[in-house]
Order: structure tokens, then C-alpha cells, then sequence
């Protein structure tokens, strides 16, 4: 069955946040995959240590994430 892995830098999201985000990409996977497929979706969330996470050359931090959530 479908497995979907999420990558995020620790300590940017709560666990109800993470708990959130995993009921919300399994409903919108089962929207366009069906009930069936749904049923038997996998989703994980795999937090990355703060600064081993890079981006258009830079290294990101937890810090780095926060601010971008902030700002919306």
C-alpha cells in the first residue's frame, strides 16, 4: 500500500501539529486514491537534526524553520 514520507526539521512542529498534518495527507491521498487505498496508507514524519538540512547552498537550523513559520 502507499507510504508517504514527510521530511521536517525537528522541533519545528508540535505533536499535535504532526498528528495533524498525518490525518490531513491521508484524507487528501484518499480523496484522489479512494477508500480501499486510503485504508491502507502509510505516512511518516521524519524529523532532520537541526543544520543538517540545506537549501539553495545554505544550511538550515530549527531557528531558520521557526522564523519562516512565523511569517505565514
Amino acid at each position: 500500500m502507499p507510504s508517504i514520507e514527510i521530511q521536517v526539521l525537528e522541533g519545528v512542529f508540535s505533536k499535535e501539529e504532526k498528528e495533524k498534518i498525518i490525518r490531513n495527507v491521508t484524507e487528501a491521498f484518499g480523496d484522489v486514491a479512494g477508500q480501499t487505498i486510503k485504508a491502507g496508507t502509510s505516512v511518516r514524519i521524519l524529523e532532520v537534526g537541526s543544520g543538517s538540512w540545506g537549501y539553495a547552498g545554505n544550511v538550515l537550523t530549527t531557528e531558520d524553520a521557526l522564523k519562516m513559520r512565523a511569517k505565514g
